[in-house]
């Protein structure tokens, strides 16, 4: 029933299995837990040392035939925090490489709900205002909001800034966005919405196709452009945008 969760979190999958298993039928010999699982005994005995490795189960003492019990799951947060640990401590040094082999200028594509969030971490990268145009609220998209929270509190913290020219649209069809944004923000006229937006901030120019009002599907495309000369032009040309836009 879990074991999806339990392979995404670092488990194989028998090992997923084996540890489910267990749950669900306590303590019990490897037939056993072979019978239950349906998983061959010899790959049993091959996983059992790993998940006593990883503290997930414990061996019966005085037993006269080997016998596994698990450890309650709140172990499994453990081994997260483990590993969140690990990648910790070598994170200033995967750091330092990316930023040595970063260029200037650069242009490439991030796709869908995953690529969004890249995205979104760009933004906190650059610590800058964030200008958009045709904005449709893709923020509030229902399936994103727990990766949304985290990124909005980041982004307070470096007090980053949001200014919005909206699609027509979200004045009609989505007012509780202008109510949890706040100001400031403006509209495009009724006749200029689109599918797409345009986000600027630092050296960052953000072209989006494929969107729609608070919806990041995985056909979404995100177009980005690095190059600080333009992304300047682009703020330039948002201001007299802003300025010729309705309140």
């Amino acid at each position: 029933m879990y074991k999806e969760t339990l392979q995404e979190i670092g488990l194989s999958p028998n090992e997923a299995k084996i540890y489910e298993g267990l749950l669900d039928i306590g303590v019990s010999s490897v037939p056993e837990i072979s019978l239950k699982i349906g998983v061959h005994k010899r790959n049993i005995y091959d996983i059992i040392p790993k998940l006593m490795r990883k503290g997930l189960i414990y061996q019966i003492a005085g037993a006269k035939e080997k016998k596994y019990a698990p450890v309650e799951p709140n172990k499994l947060k453990d081994l997260l925090w483990e590993k969140a640990e690990k990648l910790r401590q070598i994170l200033p040094a995967l750091t330092s490489q990316f930023e040595k082999a970063t260029t200037n200028e650069a242009v490439y594509i991030y796709k869908g709900s995953e690529g969004f969030k890249n995205y979104l971490r760009d933004i906190l990268t650059a610590g800058e205002d964030v200008y958009f145009v045709g904005a449709k609220g893709g923020w509030f998209d229902k399936d994103l909001q727990p990766f949304i929270e985290k990124f909005l509190e980041s982004a307070a913290k470096k007090k980053i800034k949001y200014h919005h020219i909206f699609d027509y649209e979200v004045k009609k069809f989505a007012p509780e966005l202008l109510r949890a944004l706040g100001k400031p923000h403006r509209f495009l006229p009724p006749a200029y919405s689109t599918t797409g937006a345009i986000d600027i901030f630092g050296d960052h120019i953000v072209t989006f196709s494929g969107l729609t009002l608070k919806n990041i599907t995985e056909d979404v495309t995100l177009i980005v452009i690095v190059n600080k000369e333009l992304a300047e032009c682009y703020r330039t040309w948002f201001k007299f945008m802003w300025d010729h836009c309705a309140n």
